[in-house]
């Protein structure tokens, strides 16, 4: 697997215009924006139903939903197709597992109370991201990306002293995400195929959930029932916007955006749900924080790089590159 992901990912690299990017930004910033803002509002108005019957009502409205998507884009027949692929069907799986838990977490998260601990989460992701660059891409980090790691480390490290545990919440959000970000990149389908396959393989599990579950409350007050089947679509469009733009962007430039999530996560969970940040927390989001700045420099450098490689190479072709591939 590990040669496959390292393969795709050098041939977007080679493959993505500068109009591709630009599409890409747009579609990755819409979905960090609904995650970071609109999703933590909507779940909070969810609190005192099940996370599980949320995350089971999540998977079953969103199934229609990429259902009707992939008929209005007359490809439900060919994605249905893909259920007889056994490699397809089992690196579906694995990212329906991945993002299922990530659902789970994230929904317990917000209606606990401990959406803060979900920004942590989402801070660290890109830093994941290195790590999993790293062990899986082969990539080696440079020697401030290393000094970001160490920085997030010790933030960690104190939040798990002074909480007297691990933040677990947070580390299963950004070991998750990251994980299905990087494996999405090697199931070879589109976004709307993609989720569609995931909700598919997710809907008898979230049957069962939803058998097992004694008190629930679709069907009751119409307001909870609406809210239980909105949740699908609200999953299902950012989910979608996400993987679209990840196939269109280098891995790095989805680790640099992914910090609009936790912030509006943060100023939401701090300003709106009120809930409390001592000094401790601040000193340990100051070390994530460090570590992102030197993360984003580097990656800026990196970027810089390869528009001087680009124009040199441009300038001794003797012509201009038109397309050549954006590494914003």
């Amino acid at each position: 697997m590990a040669a496959d992901i390292e393969s795709v990912a050098a041939g977007y690299s080679m493959q993505i215009s500068e109009s591709e990017t630009r599409r890409g930004l747009f579609l990755a910033l819409g979905a960090y924006g609904i995650w970071g803002l609109v999703l933590p509002l909507y779940m909070k108005a969810l609190n005192h139903v099940s996370p599980l019957e949320i995350v089971a009502h999540r998977i079953l409205w969103a199934l229609p939903f990429a259902a009707l998507l992939l008929v209005y884009q007359g490809r439900l027949k060919h994605t249905l197709g893909y259920l007889t692929d056994l490699r397809t069907v089992g690196l579906a799986t694995l990212t329906a597992i991945l993002i299922s838990a990530n659902w789970g977490v994230y929904v317990y998260a917000i209606v606990s109370n401990q959406a803060i601990d979900a920004a942590l989460g989402y801070y660290i992701n890109p830093l994941i991201n290195v790590a999993l660059g790293a062990l899986v891409l082969r990539e080696r980090p440079t020697r401030l990306q290393g000094v970001a790691i160490a920085l997030a480390f010790v933030g960690v490290a104190i939040m798990t002293v002074k909480a007297g545990g691990l933040p677990w919440i947070a580390l299963v959000l950004a070991c998750s995400f990251g994980t299905y970000g990087l494996i999405r990149k090697v199931v070879k389908v589109d976004a709307s195929e993609g989720f569609f396959l995931e909700v598919v393989l997710l809907t008898p599990l979230a049957l069962a959930v939803l058998s097992m579950l004694g008190d629930q409350h679709f069907g009751g007050m119409l307001s909870e029932t609406l809210l239980l089947v909105g949740a699908g679509p609200l999953t299902a469009v950012p989910l979608i916007l996400f993987a679209a733009g990840a196939r269109l962007l280098h891995f790095a430039t989805i680790g640099i955006l992914q910090y609009a999530v936790p912030t509006l996560l943060f100023l939401t969970a701090v300003f709106l749900f009120g809930e409390p940040f001592s000094v401790w927390q601040l000193v340990a989001f100051a070390f994530i924080w460090a570590a992102l700045v030197l993360y984003t420099i580097t990656l800026l450098r990196q970027a810089r790089a390869e528009r001087r490689r680009r124009r040199g190479a441009s300038t001794q072709g003797g012509a201009p590159m038109a397309d050549a591939p954006s590494k914003t």
